[in-house]
């Protein structure tokens, strides 16, 4: 199925709380040194190093041969008796052979390189994902540890309005079991934390208890934006595709290759004979040596063989054709969830806002009721975890968000420039 060209509108509707376009410097380090160290992307690139060998292997002539033969009992000729005969001929395949050998080869090396170009991008995305889990997580143990001294106020209130009559015991008892289940969450939470960063650094090939340091905000998009996207044209220079593109060429190339071997080849070389003077008589040019052009053809009768590489060469055309075209439309399905979840993030995070900020003064209104005796604090309690899912929310469609824009940047083949060759 092809794509056709269409241009996809995207409202990026982010609260201004999360900042404007761009990467976090600490993450940008990280992609350097992903670039750099990551074993899977160095074994990429040396593949395209070695594929670039291939060329000066098939553009070359085929190495001369040198025949020397000694007679064991001299052979007698009218100018004297044949000591050595040296022999030497080059081979010269059908015009334009080495040329079609050439293409394929520097083609098939574009391809690895377009396919080291795309494992770049893939490994970008993925330690973009893997921040965006260590900022969500760092961030909900940030909140919960902000909701302790939350619920610790509320313990205060509650003894302090048991002590005085006005409020039962059992309050404190609510207040002390969301305290204990709060820190076995962080706790968790926390352990969890290492565990992701030890994974982040495994990602970066390096020491796994390094440090790992995450931004305060995760920065994409924000504000209102109408992003045009043109998924033809984004998709044209995806490495992914253009990698399948080359190596249809190159099958392009080997199949006229396979076309001129089965041509003659051509060879050119010369005879020299070493003749011995004769002793019994002096003809004219008595021993002197024998000096002949040679020149040979190949004779290509056997047909089979030429046959079968040339339709090896269009079948994989054909495969490469096929591989394209699966890929493009996984690509497009891809596309149009990632268009779906950077809008969801978008519609989400004004959601939570509105909703934090509602839930925030329906909190203080309760609080203030049970102070004054008008109040159930059950409900101050179930208000206070409600804002507390809510921001944990929050942090969450951010995350969404963020990945979706790594994924973005990923489908539409925008590469940060990092040499990872030094």
């Amino acid at each position: 199925m092809k794509i056709n060209t269409k241009k996809i509108f995207i409202s990026l509707l982010l609260i201004p709380l999360w900042g404007g376009v761009g990467i976090a410097q600490e993450l940008e380090d990280y992609l350097q040194i992903a670039a750099e160290n990551n074993p899977k992307l160095q074994s990429a690139y040396t593949q395209f190093e070695a594929a670039l060998q291939q060329s000066p292997q098939v553009a070359s002539l085929p190495d001369p041969t040198l025949t020397l033969s000694a007679f064991g009992r001299m052979i007698e000729t009218r100018l004297g008796a044949q000591e050595a005969r040296f022999s030497l001929m080059q081979m010269f395949p059908w015009f334009g052979t080495l040329k079609t050998k050439r293409e394929a080869a520097d083609l098939l090396a574009e391809a690895r390189f377009q396919e080291y170009l795309a494992m770049r991008a893939d490994l970008f995305f993925e330690i973009k994902k893997a921040y965006a889990e260590l900022f969500a997580i760092e961030k909900t143990i940030s909140l919960k540890e902000e909701n302790l001294d939350i619920l610790d106020s509320y313990r205060e209130l509650s003894l302090s309005k048991f002590r005085s009559g006005s409020s039962k015991m059992v309050n404190v008892v609510r207040v002390d079991i969301k305290r204990d289940e709060s820190l076995t969450e962080i706790e968790l939470e926390e352990e969890q934390l290492e565990s992701l960063k030890k994974q982040f650094n495994i990602l970066l090939n390096r020491d796994r208890e390094a440090e790992v340091s995450i931004e305060d905000t995760l920065i994409f998009n924000s504000g209102i934006q109408n992003e045009i996207i043109d998924t033809e044209a984004a998709f044209s220079t995806h490495p992914e595709l253009t990698k399948f593109d080359k190596e249809r060429e190159a099958y392009e190339h080997r199949a006229e290759t396979a076309q001129k071997s089965g041509l003659p080849n051509f060879g050119i070389g010369v005879d020299y004979s070493v003749i011995s003077k004769r002793t019994d008589a002096n003809p004219p040019m008595n021993g002197q040596d024998a000096i002949m052009p040679m020149f040979s053809v190949s004779l290509p009768i056997f047909r089979k063989k030429y046959k079968a590489a040339e339709k090896e060469a269009e079948l994989m055309q054909q495969a490469a054709i096929q591989n394209k075209e699966a890929r493009e439309n996984q690509l497009q399905s891809e596309f149009e969830q990632t268009v779906y979840d950077l809008n969801k993030a978008a519609k989400l995070l004004k959601l939570y806002e509105r909703q934090i900020e509602s839930s925030g003064q329906a909190n203080r209104l309760l609080v203030s009721a049970f102070s004054n005796n008008d109040g159930d604090f059950e409900e101050v309690l179930r208000m206070n975890q409600d804002i507390l899912m809510l921001k944990t929310q929050q942090i969450k469609a951010l995350k969404t968000g963020f990945t979706a824009q790594a994924k973005m940047d990923y489908l539409s083949a925008k590469t940060e420039n990092y040499d990872e060759t030094n």
